[in-house]
């Protein structure tokens, strides 16, 4: 589960910053590691886990109860947030800079209340005025004298600093690719830009994203599906998209956040994670996931209301592919990025960006796999995808689910009624078709098993090609890619890197616009 949290402390970053930096780059260098203890889902399976920086031991109260989580502090963030935060009365966090220390540590939230202070009974106080004054005015000078001393001490060190910090942030860049970023006055958007430089997951640092899901102001509801609602929403000028489940629906929520923090996840065409979050409202308690929002919504919502030409119509399934191709490359290196397949591939888990660029959505129902490993983790959540996107081996069982390149190929099929979807919207000679799902003219809208089983696997029905297509050599193109996806026998068809370089190929042939700045155009 995750820890709430507060951004407040956050300001004092600045002034250590580059004491931090210059230690971090000592320890890095010198490959100084600490062992401490983890029971954090970032654990990977373990009771420990290795410290670049410190160990630490929190205590967070959710609803009266109150939860203990131990770990490792690696990057700047984390190392700011947790070992630099204030107690408060319901989040407290201890560092320490030995192994396994953190097992010994006891956080204890700050009182709630002030204990007063009262003289005894009987006891008379003398009366002197002019000892009342020195003992007012007397500290208060003392004071002022000591804030000017102060604060002119701290501008002098603050100012060598800066130029200390100059130095060592150009060499340890140099060194290192890393760069250091104060993260007091910083936008949504420059913490989730700086935390992805050190390879971590695609959100923000752990505690951070307890601090921003506290923070988040709703403003009205954008959406409503089976797994609960999508709001819009700010945090500190910066809009984003609250993905609010129900406590019912916990794995679901649970594994979209350890999807999302899957390490380099993160792509142009992958939906940004911001942080995820539990809350309690209006005595009901809400599971959070705070992403990145894109106004023109899902791709289903942007077919429904836009009619395409050829360059957009190339752009959007391009740009979709792309994302679809992340997931499905495993990256190996020091911090590896495992194979994943979605599972629920269809325009309502697409996002159109306003460029006209598309993000994938929705990993709620995706599995992951290494080779090193060759284990496919699919997770406890028990939900299926959308049956009128299951390909033929799912409707008739007979996938093969030890073999984790099963999962990619369910995912290209219902990729090829994507691009479908896309190019019906596609006008050709001033004509265009209405926006249908795939296999309108054969199911209901919410078609059983037993409906897509009998369409897709006992007929053999796919969605239809207009012949006004053939008149077009994009859209012939486009369809002939769109029925190599389709194909009933699964090992035949493309994979996704194959479907985005024809995609690309595709587009290459698409009419040039005259100006040069078409898209800038187009999306204004």
């Amino acid at each position: 589960m995750s820890l709430p949290g507060h951004l407040t402390g956050v300001s004092t970053m600045r002034a250590s910053q580059d004491v931090y930096v210059a230690d971090l780059a000592h320890q890095v260098n010198n490959s100084v590691t600490l062992q401490c203890n983890c029971d954090d889902y970032s654990c990977e399976g373990t009771n420990r886990c290795e410290a670049l920086r410190k160990c630490f031991s929190s205590i967070t109260e959710v609803d009266g109860i109150i939860m203990k989580r131990m770990g490792c502090v690696n990057t700047e963030e984390q190392f700011n947030m947790f070992c630099k935060m204030h107690p408060y009365p319901d989040i407290s966090v201890l560092c320490c800079n030995r192994s396994f220390c953190n097992n010994d540590l006891q956080p204890t939230f700050l009182p709630t209340t002030t204990p007063r202070i009262t003289e005894e009974l009987g006891q008379k106080v003398p009366y002197n005025v002019t000892y009342t004054v020195l003992g007012v005015v007397g500290p208060l000078i003392a004071c002022l004298i000591a804030l000017t001393i102060a604060a002119y001490c701290f501008k002098r060190r603050h100012q060598q600093r800066m130029d200390e910090l100059s130095h060592q942030e150009a060499q340890y860049r140099q060194a290192h690719d890393i760069r250091a970023v104060p993260a007091g006055d910083s936008t949504l958007k420059d913490l989730f830009d700086h935390s992805n430089t050190s390879g971590s997951g695609s959100g923000l640092p752990y505690l951070v994203q307890r601090t921003v899901a506290r923070q988040i102001n709703l403003l009205q509801q954008v959406g409503k599906g089976r797994y609960g609602e999508v709001w819009m929403g700010t945090w500190q000028g910066d809009t984003v998209a609250v993905k609010i489940f129900s406590s019912i629906d916990e794995k679901s929520w649970f594994r979209e956040t350890e999807i999302y923090n899957t390490v380099m996840l993160r792509h142009e065409n992958i939906l940004a994670f911001f942080a995820s979050d539990m809350t309690s409202r209006q005595s009901c308690t809400q599971l959070w996931l705070i992403m990145e929002y894109h106004e023109r919504g899902s791709l289903y919502d942007y077919l429904n209301r836009h009619v395409l030409d050829a360059r957009q119509m190339c752009r959007l399934a391009l740009t979709a592919c792309s994302g679809l191709v992340h997931l499905h490359t495993e990256i190996t290196c020091n911090n590896s990025k495992p194979a994943i397949a979605h599972r629920d591939i269809k325009t309502k888990n697409i996002l159109v960006k306003r460029n006209l660029t598309c993000c994938i959505a929705d990993l709620g129902l995706a599995v992951l796999h290494t080779q090193r490993e060759d284990n496919i983790d699919m997770g406890t959540n028990t939900r299926v995808g959308t049956k009128r996107y299951m390909a033929p081996e799912l409707l008739e069982e007979t996938m093969d689910v030890r073999c984790f390149e099963s999962f990619k190929r369910v995912d290209v099929y219902a990729f090829g009624l994507v691009m479908w979807e896309i190019a019906r919207r596609c006008e050709v000679g001033g004509m265009v078709a209405d926006y249908k799902p795939p296999f309108f003219e054969y199911v209901p809208s919410d078609p059983s098993f037993d409906d897509m089983r009998k369409v897709a696997c006992i007929e053999k029905l796919r969605p239809n090609i207009p012949n006004r297509w053939t008149n077009n050599t994009v859209l012939t193109s486009m369809a002939k890619l769109m029925k190599e996806c389709w194909c009933p026998t699964a090992s035949a068809r493309h994979t996704s890197l194959r479907v985005k370089k024809t995609l690309m190929k595709i587009s290459e042939t698409c009419p040039k616009l005259t100006d040069p700045y078409h898209w800038e155009k187009i999306i204004a």
